[in-house]
Order: structure tokens, then sequence, then C-alpha cells
């Protein structure tokens, strides 16, 4: 007598429950960023400026909301870097004319040393204040609002080491092939935004930073192991 195959089963069913809900829920695997996907690796790597670190850049422009939009994550990100990361703005303008004096305005901010305590500030100035920055005047009456007179801002923002700058910039973000803002590259290799992530998110697109930080660091422990 073979009885009932349902109640049976039901019987077995039964008698297992018990140790299926003392075994531990299985860890899923943590995500692995991949290329094409969360990031892009260029064909032509990029030369670094930061011997002995990683290097990221954050390609950005003043007037661009999806960079300010970014802006409060990317900043408590970056303060929590450690030591051996060099993580640097490049301001991109695509060469357009009205875009350039931002750029210039950056790079007085560098030659200034006024970079830290600045750069969120005009970032709010366009984006909440809705300010243009485009006219030299206008600028220079911004930065002796916020502590720098204008004879020196002027002085600056007129100087050959910012029209140098303003070159290299435009070098830079031509040569990593930036078609966007914002967009951050690590070791002259690596590409990501929240339009490449594939999840589209800040979180995600810092994460897939973060791996790609510990990724280059792996490398070059191997390659010297």
């Amino acid at each position: 007598m073979t009885g009932n195959p349902r109640r049976r089963d039901l019987v077995v069913a039964l008698s297992l429950a018990p140790l299926l809900a003392a075994r531990p829920a299985l860890a899923q695997s943590p995500y692995v960023p991949q290329p094409d996907v969360d990031y892009t690796v260029l064909a032509n790597p990029q030369p670094t400026d930061a011997p002995g670190k990683v290097e990221v850049l954050d390609f950005f422009w003043y007037g661009c909301p999806h960079c300010y939009a970014l802006l409060p994550d990317l900043e408590a990100w970056r303060r929590r870097l450690p030591a051996d990361v060099a993580f640097k703005h490049v301001p991109v303008d695509f060469g357009d004319p009205s875009r350039e004096p931002h750029t210039r305005l950056f790079c007085a901010l560098q030659v200034l040393g006024r970079v830290d305590d600045l750069h969120v500030k005009v970032f709010d100035a366009m984006n909440l204040r809705h300010l243009r920055l485009t006219d030299a005047d206008a600028i220079a009456d911004f930065m002796a609002d916020n502590g720098i007179p204008r004879d020196k801002w002027l002085a600056a923002y007129n100087s050959f080491s910012v029209a140098g700058g303003v070159r290299r910039a435009r070098i830079q973000y031509q040569s990593y092939l930036i078609d966007g803002t914002p967009t951050l590259a690590v070791d002259g290799r690596f590409l990501t935004s929240p339009t490449i992530e594939h999840t589209h998110t800040h979180a995600g697109t810092l994460s897939v930073l973060s791996y790609l930080i510990d990724h280059v660091r792996a490398e070059r422990a191997h390659r010297h192991s």
C-alpha cells in the first residue's frame, strides 16, 4: 500500500520545515561593477599627475544642474578619501564662450588657493541665486563679497597663470573624451557618472568610484608583489 502521494509529500515537507527555518539565509554576493555597464574604459589611457597616488578627476561645469545635484554627496565622499587618493576638479566649457569665464573663474581660485572654501559657494551662486557670473566685473564683485579684494581677484583672473590653466583644462577634458558633466575619471583609464552607472544614482556612482580606486590599488599591489 503506497498511500496518498499528496499526503506523503505534505508530511515530508512539514518534517523538513524546522530544518529549513533553522538554516541561516545565504548571504548575497556583493555586486561587482562591470565595464560598459557601470564605467567605461578609455581606449587611450591618459597620464596622471599624482605620483604614488590614485588620481580621481571631477569634470564639472558650475552651471550644470546635474553637477550641482551630485555635489553634496560627492563632497561628503571626497572628505572621507584616504591619503593615497588625489582628488582634483577639472572645469569643462566645451569651447562655449559663455562658459569660458567659469573655467577662468575656477583657475583663478586655484591660483589664489581658494578652491576649498569657495568652490561650493560658486555652485550655490549660480544654481540657487541664479547669478550668471559671465562678466568679469560681476565675478569680481562676487569675490569681493567673499573676502577677495577686487584688485587681487582681477589680477589673478587676467593672469598668464590662469590663461595657462584654461588651456590645460581644455586639453584634459578633450583628451578624456568628456561629452557631458558630471563625469569622474580614475587613474587616467576609467570614467563613470550617474549617466553611465547602471542605477543612475549618486550612491551607485560613488560606489563605482570606490570600487575603481580599490581595483587600481590591487593592480599596483600585484605588480609589486
